[in-house]
């Protein structure tokens, strides 16, 4: 069975309501933002608990569904700030939990650290960090197990600030005891958690460069490119560890842009078909410049060439 052609009024007509779709889960987005912000302020509580409680002189009645409603809503937002609050003031925390293999060393005790990270206004999924105990005679902790990505270099980390017990105190008594108690020092938890941390926070903040490129620009939504020789058809992460970014033009044009551990761009090059395009890269990136600057400098070269 053929399939009629798709005239252009029909075609015109799923534009528009993709459009009011698009439009429609904004509304949403922004009615909730307006509902949690209205919810969380002092007056509005104490104007929702004064309600709840029978006046004087006035007999108490059954409460309507609006009402009980609004009070059920305010209590949620009231915890998912306290949520929030701890989640913001304790960034990494510690816990104990049990390894149900019974052949674990250690008979099993595991000390886990949650690390929470945020992006965009945002709490993203927590990694977890699992340390454990497999030396004997010793209380030095080794990373057992671990959700961090792997762009973050949690080995180097853990070789830093969690060394391995040292082999070289291996006599006896008194003076071996007091060997190990000293080696024990040598790990140092808060730091490895610190700084390990700061490496994920960093990684995110590279993979946030590359998200404002793209939004800025307006490489999200397919379909809205210009055909422009000049225009920016596409950008994203060039590496595991997202400190490059790569884009390509509409006129077969490639670059690459640099960014240092805090997504500060370093360095920005143009490639075209004869080589690397000197001109343009100079055009686009300076020394200091910002993320910002380098998409601004995009968009004066599109609208230039629109123009």
């Amino acid at each position: 069975m053929e399939t009629e052609p798709t005239s252009p009024e029909a075609s015109q007509l799923d534009k528009e309501i993709a459009s009011l779709r698009k439009q429609a889960a904004s509304l949403r987005k922004a009615l909730q933002i307006q509902c949690s912000t209205i919810l969380s302020s002092a007056s509005t509580s104490r104007l929702i608990r004064s309600s709840s409680s029978p006046a004087a002189g006035r007999r108490p009645g059954r409460p309507d569904a609006a009402s009980s409603g609004l009070r059920s809503r305010s209590t949620q937002q009231q915890a998912y700030m306290q949520q929030c609050v701890y989640r913001i003031s304790a960034p990494v925390t510690s816990f104990k939990v049990r390894d149900p293999d019974p052949n674990a060393v250690d008979g099993g005790h595991v000390l886990g650290l949650r690390f929470e990270i945020m992006s965009r206004g945002q709490f993203l999924r927590p990694y977890y960090v699992m340390l454990n105990r497999p030396y004997a005679g010793s209380r030095h902790l080794r990373v057992h197990r671990h959700t961090v990505p792997p762009a973050v270099p949690l080995a180097g980390l853990a070789a830093r600030h969690l060394p391995q017990p040292s082999r070289a105190g291996a006599g006896n008594g008194s003076r071996n005891s007091s060997r190990n108690s000293s080696s024990a020092a040598d790990q140092d938890l808060d730091r490895f958690a610190r700084t390990l941390r700061r490496e994920i926070v960093r990684y995110h903040n590279r993979l946030g460069v590359s998200a404002d490129l793209r939004r800025r620009l307006g490489l999200r939504e397919r379909g809205a490119q210009a055909a422009a020789p000049n225009a920016l058809v596409e950008a994203g992460i060039a590496d595991i560890e997202a400190k490059q970014i790569s884009l390509a033009w509409a006129n077969n044009k490639t670059g690459r842009l640099v960014m240092d551990d805090d997504g500060n761009v370093v360095k920005f090059v143009v490639f075209g078909s004869d080589g690397r395009d000197w001109e343009a890269s100079s055009a686009i990136f300076s020394k200091h410049d910002t993320i910002d600057d380098v998409a601004r400098k995009l968009e004066e070269r599109l609208a230039e060439s629109l123009g």
